[in-house]
């Protein structure tokens, strides 16, 4: 009987280094976790001016375009290069 008391010591011995392990690789785990929830908290915060609440649609300043945002768009656009062919036409 005595060395089936040893064999269980010896397995109850592996079970808690085992358990031990898991608990290390639990732990570092969590900590990776945290340090990336902590970089996206801190990123989150910088990027405050972008968050849902700020892109309210019925705010004012989000309701209508600036004259400067206005006229960059057009810009881009055919209609401007059409408006200044047309425009050239009728003043002949």
């Amino acid at each position: 009987m005595d060395r089936m008391k040893l064999i269980k010591a010896a397995a109850e011995k592996a079970q808690i280094k085992k358990a031990m392990g898991n608990i290390a690789a639990r732990k570092a785990a969590i900590k990776a976790e945290m340090k990336l929830h902590k970089k996206l908290t801190k990123s989150m915060k910088k990027a405050g001016h972008q968050a849902p609440s700020s892109l309210e649609s019925f705010s004012e300043e989000n309701m209508y375009y600036t004259e400067k945002e206005t006229q960059d768009y057009l810009a881009g656009t055919s209609y401007m290069e059409t408006y200044q062919a047309m425009r050239s036409q009728d003043e002949y």
